[in-house]
């Protein structure tokens, strides 16, 4: 199974992650995870930081001559800002008392709960962990899952839909159309006329000291049919992906294909018919077996179904306001305007980045799941068997 840790504060020395799973002999460069890290950067709305950091992944174990070596695979993402951090967040207790405890609990953050589940007075403690500085090497670790996924025919795409109550339409392109629109865009979205609205809604959004947030898209194509399962809760395709979607900061919701929209209309305007057609076999992943709709996001009962898989996010806005909310300090428990943290106006954009990360992980622990394999050839035997019997069926 693909499985991984990260470790490290948004203002420590680095950020790391051990990720196990990766079979052995697989193409692996730095480069092309270090794509995706700027990705994650970019996007219209950052704040500050982004002119200070510019994220590099660093392989520091797993890998030899470009190829993994089956074993676990360590990255780490260094902080540059830690040179003006150094004391502040040392481990060692001799720096203790560097900087003024933070007590004063900003709204919408973890910051006061975390204070009262691990017993803090300094809110550093929570906010430093709880930070989405983390998703910079969640995203390294998504680069490696979607690597590997590419060596199978199978890819991940994010963008926006939505942002600041602006929508998208997806305009009739293919795939490759698509990616090269998101990619040219400011906000990683489709709609050209779309985009520019997007953005004047950023601009009034700082202007006013205020947030945006908005909703994600993840479509993943070339996926055979099988993946997952409907035996048990926790290995369910649908329930791992929304998990790994809501596990990102500031996420507030998940949806599969049609997602809320099939609570609202008939079943006739939800379920996918199925139909069949013999000359279909053979290409690449494709069965027979088809549908002429996707209302089910290509998942059914827990499984994958063959169709492209469509999961959304939705992305509150962020909750560091530069016309702060009204907290209380937590210690003298006096009311307060909230502190303010450098910050984004919008992150929308970047946090598509992240969640096709995310998404991309779990469908690569189900697709080892399935397939397994302790070397790339295996696993390719092994996809090559299943293909070649869904073929018969």
């Amino acid at each position: 199974m693909f499985r991984y840790l990260t470790a490290g504060e948004s203002h420590g020395p680095q950020l790391t992650a051990i990720v196990e799973g990766l079979p052995a002999g697989l193409g692996i460069n730095e480069e092309t995870i270090n794509r995706d890290l700027q990705r994650r950067q970019g996007g219209y709305g950052r704040g500050g930081r982004m002119l200070i950091e510019t994220d590099k992944a660093f392989i520091r174990s797993g890998v030899r001559w470009g190829e993994t070596l089956g074993s676990p695979v360590t990255l780490v993402v260094e902080n540059a800002d830690w040179v003006n951090w150094e004391k502040k967040m040392s481990p060692y207790s001799e720096h203790q008392g560097e900087c003024d405890s933070v007590t004063r609990a900003r709204p919408g953050h973890a910051d006061l709960p975390g204070a009262l589940k691990y017993g803090h007075h300094d809110v550093r403690n929570i906010l430093e962990r709880s930070s989405a500085r983390e998703t910079a090497v969640r995203v390294a670790v998504g680069a490696l899952a979607k690597i590997y996924l590419s060596h199978f025919g199978i890819s991940v795409n994010g963008c926006v839909i939505e942002l600041g109550g602006v929508r998208a339409t997806r305009p009739e392109a293919s795939l490759q159309e698509l990616q090269d629109r998101i990619n040219r865009s400011p906000v990683y979205t489709y709609d050209t006329e779309a985009e520019l609205e997007m953005i004047n809604t950023i601009d009034r959004a700082k202007a006013a000291g205020d947030s945006l947030g908005g909703v994600v898209e993840v479509r993943v194509n070339g996926v055979p049919a099988g993946l997952g399962s409907h035996v048990q809760w926790d290995r369910r395709l649908d329930a791992r992906l929304a998990g790994a979607v809501m596990s990102i900061q500031a996420f507030k919701g998940v949806e599969i294909g049609a997602g809320f929209q099939a609570a609202r209309v008939p079943g006739s305007q939800v379920h996918d018919e199925i139909f069949f057609d013999g000359s279909r076999v053979g290409e690449g992943a494709a069965t027979g077996f088809y549908r002429t709709t996707n209302r089910a996001g290509g998942l059914e009962g827990g499984i994958t179904n063959g169709e492209e898989i469509v999961v959304c996010g939705a992305m509150k806005p962020i909750p560091t306001l530069y016309t702060p909310l009204r907290s209380v300090d937590i210690v003298s428990k006096e009311a307060f305007e909230a502190t303010v943290e450098r910050s984004d106006v919008c992150a929308v954009p970047a946090a598509s980045v992240v969640a096709e990360a995310v998404v991309a992980i779990e469908i690569a622990n189900a697709f080892m799941d399935k397939f397994g394999g302790d070397s790339i050839g295996e696993t390719e035997r092994n996809l090559k068997g299943y293909l070649e019997y869904l073929k018969t069926f």
